[in-house]
């Protein structure tokens, strides 16, 4: 292997050159001459070949077109190779992570969803570039923004009792350090993942939420509640979860299911720069050029028709 990885963009085009043999296929079954072998008697008709009067397509032609055809739906499928300044269009887009380790999920035995439901936050931002937060009464940044998902996963599947000795639930500072780490590595747009029971959201939170919307940004929350809260901690709160998401204009999931926000997530890329324009900045389309290796058999069929 020679570490090029081919990628088609536009795979359904692979269908055109099966396509069109069945229609070749079916056309020399019925022969050249088609519908005229059982429209006018076969004597009639051996006697007008014999003089010249008919002239039955011959299927070097048809061959030809086979060939055509198969080139030019290998091209319009988009073979194409990412640019090795791919890594700088991911900085259009990046992750953030926070996850809520205050003890009232930690105690409660709710921090294995949480850590479940961030893994498939991450997973679904591709190449992107991603950090982690870690916050209880205080915020911290785990992992600065990198693409080494090696870094991250056993920082998100570690335990994460008593990593921030801060007491207490504090979602208003996760998301402002988010918001200055997103402002520092200067992504024009972006995702932030807030997995928490809802502790802690107040205006303030909200307030930071609608300034990261207004950034360009998509706050979405994954409600992962402690199934078996301590009687002393603080109930979990899945109004304040579903504000906080609706003021970041994101989406609101639950631990145990995950996938809304996952499936947010992966449209970001395309959503901030369309579809078209981020793949024509991060991929090479090689796909114009095999249109060229369709001539020689198109130039030969226009002189066999001259």
């Amino acid at each position: 292997m020679s570490g090029v990885d081919i990628t088609l963009l536009r795979p359904f085009w692979l269908a055109a050159p099966p396509l069109v043999a069945l229609i070749a296929i079916a056309w020399r079954a019925r022969g050249s001459l088609g519908d005229w072998r059982r429209a006018v008697d076969p004597h009639l008709l051996a006697a007008l070949e014999r003089r010249g009067a008919v002239v039955a397509a011959k299927s070097a032609g048809l061959s030809l077109w086979l060939l055509a055809a198969g080139i030019i739906g290998a091209a319009l499928a988009g073979p194409a190779v990412e640019r090795r300044t791919a890594e700088t269009f991911r900085n259009l887009d990046g992750l953030a992570i926070l996850i809520d380790t205050s003890r009232s999920i930690t105690d409660g035995g709710g921090s294995g969803d949480a850590r479940l439901a961030a893994m498939q936050a991450l997973e679904a931002a591709g190449s992107r570039q991603a950090m982690l937060v870690l916050y209880a009464g205080d915020a911290y940044a785990a992992a600065a923004f990198t693409g080494d998902r090696q870094v991250l996963r056993p920082l998100i599947m570690g335990e994460t009792a008593g990593v921030v000795p801060d007491a207490g639930s504090n979602p208003t500072r996760a998301l402002a350090l988010a918001r200055r780490s997103f402002a520092q590595a200067r992504m024009l747009g972006g995702d932030i993942v807030m997995v928490t029971d809802g502790g802690g959201i107040v205006e303030a939170t909200l307030a930071q939420a609608a300034a990261l919307r207004g950034e360009g940004r998509h706050v979405h929350v994954i409600y992962a509640p402690a199934p078996h809260p301590s009687d002393s901690a603080p109930l979990p709160d899945l109004n304040a979860a579903a504000d906080l998401a609706r003021a970041g204009g994101g989406r609101l999931a639950t631990g145990s299911d995950a996938s809304a926000v996952a499936e947010a997530i992966r449209e970001s890329p395309a959503r901030r720069t369309g579809q078209a324009d981020y793949i024509a900045l991060a991929w090479t389309d090689y796909g114009r050029y095999a249109l060229i290796l369709a001539m020689p058999a198109l130039l030969l069929l226009f002189r066999r028709r001259a």
